[in-house]
């Protein structure tokens, strides 16, 4: 549903601004009426909204079934602080926060004897507050549209995680770390429109540590055989400048 609303959202203001959009006349904003206009400012602000999809990339120690990864649409919002480099070049900070589910759901032959069907699934629930540091590449301005390729590297700090919960698996309780380290790539499209730049993009989002903890139990069901676990993820953001 979020992502049909997304898409309904998008579709109207491309819809709405369509003359200004696809006319070869640049359109007389501020951000493209010359060398003193927003887009030639050293520091500029906005803000963004948006959806991610979250989930676990695993690698086990033994070849047993792949423990499945049930999804949830989560919801983005935070602010953007834009250092331009030069005409093509920008470097971005993008602090926000992240709100994601996920549920692990473990085959039975994980366990010795026949496990209860509680102790199959496992709820992941994550509130990141996330900062990426990215270098934005543009491409030159096409009337009303300026293409881009994004890509840096962020870090994120779980407000949900229970990393210091004395309980483990054994008590319900599935734990994951606090802090956690991402590349990422992307790209998208500004549209200069009369009253702001609005700038739809995708990025897709790459752990880099292992974000599990291990039970107290060595021989655990539930973390025993896995050698790491990984966050990947997709956004799709809405941002206004």
């Amino acid at each position: 549903m979020k992502h049909i609303l997304s898409l309904i959202a998008f579709l109207f203001i491309i819809q709405t601004s369509n003359a200004q959009l696809f006319k070869k006349e640049k359109v007389r904003y501020d951000a493209n009426t010359g060398s003193g206009s927003t887009d030639y400012k050293l520091l500029r602000w906005g803000y963004f909204l948006g959806f991610n999809n979250y989930d676990f990339n695993f690698d086990y120690n033994e070849n047993l079934k792949d423990i499945s990864v049930s999804t949830t649409t989560g919801f983005n919002v935070g602010l953007i602080g834009n250092l331009r480099i030069n005409d093509y070049l920008d470097l971005r900070l993008e602090p926000g926060l992240l709100i994601t589910t996920r549920e692990l759901n473990y085959d039975p032959s994980y366990f010795s004897g026949t496990p209860r069907n509680i102790d199959l699934v496992r709820e992941v629930k994550s509130t990141y507050i996330h900062i990426p540091l990215l270098l934005k590449i543009s491409t030159k301005r096409i009337n009303n549209f300026k293409p881009f390729i994004v890509g840096g590297f962020s870090t994120a700090l779980n407000l949900s995680s229970n990393q210091d919960n004395p309980n483990d698996n054994s008590n319900g309780q599935f734990r994951t770390t606090k802090n956690s380290q991402f590349y990422e790539l992307g790209f998208g499209i500004d549209f200069y429109l009369y009253n702001f730049k609005f700038t739809p993009s995708i990025r897709g989002l790459f752990g880099l540590n292992d974000e599990l903890v291990r039970d107290d139990d060595p021989n655990s069901a539930w973390t025993s055989n896995i050698n790491s676990m990984q966050t990947r993820g997709v956004f799709i953001n809405f941002t206004f400048q």
